[in-house]
């Protein structure tokens, strides 16, 4: 019996340690297949975040830590740098899928915010898909490891 309960305890933890790392699969920097962003994604407490580190502009009368979130609706956050941005917020990690869900992404072009959803291929590649209520009408950006 006692056998029995330590194997059924390091069972368990081994599936916790082993969904821990799985869901930290997503955690580093990822550069988009554009090559026009990259996005640090750490993890903070049982969700994950997206932040802006680098991203490359047309627009070359200012510098990248010049530019501000200037479409954002509220006009209080205009004024906010669009480097260090956290463009991805709220994403939890679900085991039975290996996918993060129930995320927000924003969109600094528009300044609106969408619900997000995110896996890693076998490629190691990282889709990250904005939708507004159905993620097969949504729109899904392709990452790899920076």
């Amino acid at each position: 019996m006692f056998k029995f309960l330590i194997l059924f305890f390091l069972t368990g933890f081994t599936t916790k340690a082993t969904q821990a790392n799985n869901a930290d699969k997503i955690c580093g920097k990822w550069i988009s297949s554009s090559k026009n962003i990259i996005v640090l994604v750490y993890r903070e407490g049982n969700t994950f975040k997206g932040k802006m580190v680098w991203y490359k502009n047309t627009d070359t009368s200012k510098g990248m830590d010049e530019w501000t979130d200037k479409h954002n609706p509220d006009p209080a956050l205009r004024n906010r740098k669009i480097l260090g941005l956290n463009i991805l917020k709220e994403m939890t990690y679900s085991p039975q899928s290996d996918s993060w869900e129930n995320g927000k992404i924003y969109d600094i072009g528009s300044g609106h915010e969408y619900s997000a959803a995110a896996h890693l291929g076998k490629d190691g590649v990282l889709k990250v898909t904005g939708y507004w209520h159905f993620k097969f009408i949504g729109r899904t950006m392709t990452f790899t490891k920076a």
